[in-house]
């Protein structure tokens, strides 16, 4: 019997494809009804559902989201797991394990740390995904390892590279840095990493087409669709406020998808 996670990882073989990030289940049903192979969560998006900022859900909330989520469709489920919710090895194999409990196909860990405000050494963070990879390994997940170097002004794509290829030596099947959006490096990092590699799609960046010419094989919309969803709510309600109306522009859903999507 062909799983969810057999699935996941069989997409990443060749081609690219598109995993777009919903927020909660509505979002991930409608995504669902509209065709694509799998999706993938937000913790930026997650958060903000629950009236918070990025990385202020704790493990137990995020675990409740995830089983949510992976039992809103029968599509295979990515996680964005921030640094997998631990500070020692152990703690971070069990983070991987909980979530292939809840449903999960796929889950990333990233070098990021918000309590030093900086990137952990390479070493430390290639330590963190061999644990995470022990998880995965356990339980089947595919492992996403990402460097966050370019979201936080390191732009230095050697040391990118590097750090992503001691992240597959460490036992990640697929490799992430946010925030590249010049196809020459994207082209560049693909072809030295040897594992299918993930990018972030942005607005006004290349698109799926070149994105694929360049070697890559899965894109995510991060937080986009849910800055999107919101903002257009917040653009709605502020013309309702100082004009008393609702523009004949707003993007209504359309009703056959509504009712598609979200029965019961």
């Amino acid at each position: 019997m062909t799983t969810a996670t057999d699935r996941f990882r069989s997409l990443h073989d060749s081609g690219i494809f598109v995993m777009p990030n919903p927020y909660d289940l509505g979002s991930a049903r409608l995504l669902a009804a509209l065709g694509y192979q799998a999706l993938a969560s937000t913790s930026a998006g997650f958060a903000a559902t629950l009236g918070r900022l990025d990385m202020m859900v704790n493990r137990d909330e995020l675990l409740t989201h995830v089983e949510a989520l992976a039992g809103a469709t029968d599509l295979p489920l990515n996680v964005d797991s921030e640094r997998c919710y631990a500070d020692d090895a152990p703690g971070v194999t069990e983070t991987v394990e909980l979530l292939a409990d809840a449903g999960a196909a796929g889950c990333s860990i990233e070098d990021w740390n918000p309590m030093t405000n900086a990137i952990d050494p390479v070493d430390t963070a290639a330590e963190r995904v061999a644990a995470a990879a022990a998880g995965a390994a356990r339980s089947g997940l595919v492992l996403t390892a990402r460097c966050e170097n370019h979201l936080h002004g390191v732009d230095d794509l050697d040391d990118t590279i590097a750090r992503l290829q001691a992240y597959v030596a460490a036992g990640a099947e697929v490799v992430y840095a946010p925030g590249l959006a010049d196809t020459g490096q994207i082209s560049r990092l693909t072809s030295a990493v040897g594992v299918p590699v993930n990018v972030l799609i942005l607005p006004g960046g290349p698109s799926v087409a070149q994105l694929g010419e360049a070697g890559v094989r899965r894109v995510s919309t991060g937080s986009l669709l849910s800055r999107i969803s919101h903002g257009a709510m917040v653009a709605a309600a502020e013309r309702l406020r100082d004009d008393g109306v609702v523009g004949t522009d707003v993007p209504f859903l359309k009703g056959r998808l509504m009712k598609e999507a979200l029965h019961d």
